[in-house]
């Protein structure tokens, strides 16, 4: 079926919708079954929205029934907090979906750039070319007795929070913006983490500090690494759209892909203030190895468990991260 068949065959439900809207502005004025009908049409017209917006792209035409879809959820939905509402919905369902959808490309950006890190790491223990070439003899010296420890503590606790949350909350953000260029940027900051992870920890492994380095890393590390992967896998996929976008039109899936970016990006924000107090406030304490390790395992664990129970459970329910998508939420059976 054509687009314009299928406008004929549904345009007077649609017609029907606007004026039980607008009707709805004095509801006292509405019978029992005009407010079913406008809950049953509410449903069918958000199901066309969606029909065509997936197969008959057509942007104005999107456009008004967007409108009247959320004018009638509005009525529908009734008078909850539209704030508090939209919040929670996007910690509950938004954010968890994308990440959800994408976590293939999570996980391969993790094992790529941990590999890379690794291999880099031991190339320093075990070549002297490198070892003696990418830092001085003193500087390496420094680095192993203070200069990595140091960083941990040489500003208060407060202040360090702040800086490590906007330096790692501006990587993330480039690393997903960045993928509108083709991913090439992305593949650069992400490269340049590993790099700088790898060849410090071979510097340190080689002076026999690698437990020094590990304590100091893995408390915050393994949060702050798995957010700045996820940052990456979201900018190299959102490069892949602009070569690949599917069966959608270019345009409009680097839209939706660019959406739930900006979706994504907030959501790391959050989860980067929760390592930056780690790396903070227990990083450099006094805690024994083993907790402090523990209190970083305890978070990544809750972040991942977050992102499976409320993301699988978001895009079971046909959720895809978009931050438009909860205009097509409440659906009906429909031809």
């Amino acid at each position: 079926m054509d687009l314009d068949a299928y406008v004929s065959l549904h345009r007077g439900e649609w017609a029907r919708l606007e004026v039980l809207v607008r009707r709805a502005a004095r509801p006292r004025r509405m019978s029992g079954a005009e407010l079913d009908e406008l809950v049953e049409l509410y449903q069918k017209v958000a199901t066309h929205l969606s029909v065509i917006r997936s197969r008959y792209p057509d942007p104005m035409l999107v456009d008004r029934l967007a409108g009247t879809v959320t004018r009638a959820r509005s009525v529908v939905a009734g008078t909850r907090d539209p704030g508090w509402y939209a919040v929670a919905r996007f910690f509950t369902v938004t954010f968890p979906a994308a990440v959800y959808v994408r976590r293939v490309w999570v996980l391969a950006t993790c094992v790529a750039c941990l590999a890379v890190a690794v291999a880099l790491g031991q190339w320093v223990v075990h070549t002297p070319a490198a070892y003696s070439g990418l830092l001085p003899s003193n500087e390496v010296q420094e680095l192993c007795r203070t200069d990595f420890a140091r960083y941990y503590s040489e500003n208060p606790a407060s202040s360090f929070a702040a800086q490590v949350w906007t330096n790692n909350a501006w990587v993330t953000a480039s690393a997903i913006a960045f993928g509108a260029l083709l991913g090439l940027p992305t593949l650069a900051v992400l490269l340049a983490n590993s790099v700088n992870l790898g060849i410090t920890g071979g510097y340190m492994a080689s002076c026999g500090e690698s437990s020094q380095f590990f304590t100091l890393i893995l408390p915050h590390g393994m949060l702050e690494l798995t957010v700045v992967f996820i940052a990456g896998a979201v900018g190299l996929r959102l490069g892949w759209t602009v070569i690949d976008p599917g069966p959608r039109r270019r345009v409009e899936a680097l839209a939706a892909e660019g959406r739930a970016a900006v979706g994504i990006s907030l959501g790391l924000a959050v989860a980067l203030a929760f390592s930056g107090l780690i790396e903070a406030f227990v990083t450099p304490s006094s805690l024994p190895a083993g907790v402090r390790i523990g209190i970083g395992a305890v978070g990544l664990g809750l972040f991942v468990g977050y992102i499976r129970v409320y993301g699988r459970r978001a895009v079971a329910a046909g959720e895809s991260g978009d931050l438009d998508g909860d205009l097509s939420a409440d659906l009906a059976p429909t031809g």
